[in-house]
């Protein structure tokens, strides 16, 4: 039981990693007449991470923990990983001592930036197509089309108003979101085992990721 629950995390992951990485897919990006400003934030980042990515001087390899460093930053600029975090574990999230969290929120950042970061880093081009953004209140949805050859993927950012900025919060890639997905993972664990083991899973996952 518990070896299929970790295989279903791995697959979460894995899933993740695309979700995440469709956000460097701007190669030919085609925005609405009306961009406001979720949408004007979702392509400050896309574009600057695409900047990242291209940039002939930060291809080199002394140059590569520089440029993972300035991936991440930006990145991590426009994810609020402790609003995904808190979505992502659910309920337990509540019972958690401050310190907890913080670990928590460690963990899932780790876990996705690592996840994410070698993909990214060998981005060839693609392309996504900005279709609209909806608001209500402090949130917003900003839909997005990602063109790949003849595959067209749906990919939807949820976004949280924040500090005077938009975060996201989620990602949702043709209807699954990566938060539902990982809470689905996360309840299998818990309730097969305890949120001890859930932590110790992510730690090792996490320290695989970063291991060289």
């Amino acid at each position: 039981m518990i070896m299929r629950i970790r295989e279903g995390l791995r697959t979460t992951i894995r899933w993740s990693t695309v979700a995440l990485l469709t956000m460097s897919m701007v190669g030919l990006s085609i925005v609405p007449g009306y961009a406001g400003p979720p949408t004007e934030a979702m392509k400050t980042t896309i574009d600057e991470v695409l900047r990242i990515v291209r940039d002939q001087d930060l291809k080199h390899k002394d140059k590569a923990d520089e440029r993972r460093h300035l991936l991440e930053k930006v990145v991590e600029a426009r994810f609020d990983y402790a609003e995904m975090s808190r979505r992502a574990l659910g309920a337990p999230w509540n019972q958690l001592t401050d310190q907890q969290k913080q670990e928590f929120v460690d963990l899932f950042r780790t876990l996705l930036t690592n996840s994410y970061a070698d993909k990214i880093e060998t981005y060839s081009g693609e392309g996504v197509q900005y279709l609209n953004e909806r608001t209500e209140k402090e949130y917003a949805e900003v839909r997005t089309k990602v063109l790949s050859g003849k595959t067209e993927i749906p990919l939807d950012y949820r976004l949280i108003h924040k500090a005077e900025d938009w975060r996201v919060y989620d990602v949702v890639v043709d209807n699954i979101s990566l938060v539902n997905n990982y809470r689905g993972q996360f309840t299998k664990i818990l309730r097969a085992s305890s949120y001890s083991d859930l932590v110790d899973q992510l730690r090792k996952k996490s320290d695989k990721l970063k291991a060289p």
